[in-house]
């Protein structure tokens, strides 16, 4: 009997490849590769896209991170060259001697072209970003309550260091002062970044 069925397992094995070819066919090896090229391609468009857009962003960052404290550094070399200007209120130039706000205002003005409100309470409400004391940058803006009622009523600009100038009333006008004192860090409401209001083309100034 097994004799009679041998010859025949050949063909019945041959007749099963042909229905298994017959209902799964194989692609073609050309288009294969093709296709495999084609998800590639992607795949890398994909990663050079997304680096492309790192690396925006990263310039961007970086563009940030050095614009402002070029413009601080102006305002501030000009400011303490002004240390020892004596204190008047309402003044705001050299020659009549400056208040706080006035001192402020002649930096800005003068080193960006910046117009910054006349007096410390309106100066506060300028649509800067606020910044926490242990982010301070030099150039940002500090206000004190110094009247004793928990409104403004002082402002300096911050130097780094934890020291920043102001012309104060008290004292010697234009100076120099550590906001760790305990009187600053007592009467010290917040600050703001009024660099980032710049306008761009004071970049191009300050290289």
């Amino acid at each position: 009997m097994l004799k009679k069925i041998a010859p025949l397992l050949p063909l019945a094995f041959t007749l099963v490849l042909a229905a298994c070819a017959s209902h799964a066919p194989q692609m073609p090896a050309t288009t294969a590769v093709a296709k495999a090229k084609t998800v590639e391609r992607a795949v890398l468009l994909d990663e050079t896209e997304a680096e492309a857009e790192a690396e925006a962003v990263i310039d961007f960052s970086d563009d940030k991170a050095y614009e402002l404290p070029q413009l601080a550094d102006s305002i501030l070399s000009h400011g303490l060259s002004l240390v020892g200007t004596r204190y008047r209120y309402g003044g705001s130039t050299v020659k009549s001697g400056f208040d706080c706000s006035g001192f402020i205002g002649f930096l800005f003005k003068e080193e960006l072209g910046m117009q910054l409100p006349r007096s410390t309470r309106e100066m506060i409400k300028i649509d800067a970003p606020l910044v926490e004391r242990e982010e301070l940058e030099p150039g940002d803006l500090l206000f004190f309550a110094t009247n004793g009622r928990g409104r403004v009523s002082h402002a300096g600009i911050y130097l780094g260091d934890d020291q920043f100038i102001h012309s104060a009333s008290r004292g010697s006008g234009v100076r120099v002062d550590s906001l760790d004192d305990r009187y600053w860090s007592r009467t010290f409401i917040e600050a703001k970044r009024a660099l980032a209001m710049a306008p761009t083309d004071q970049l191009a100034r300050h290289p």
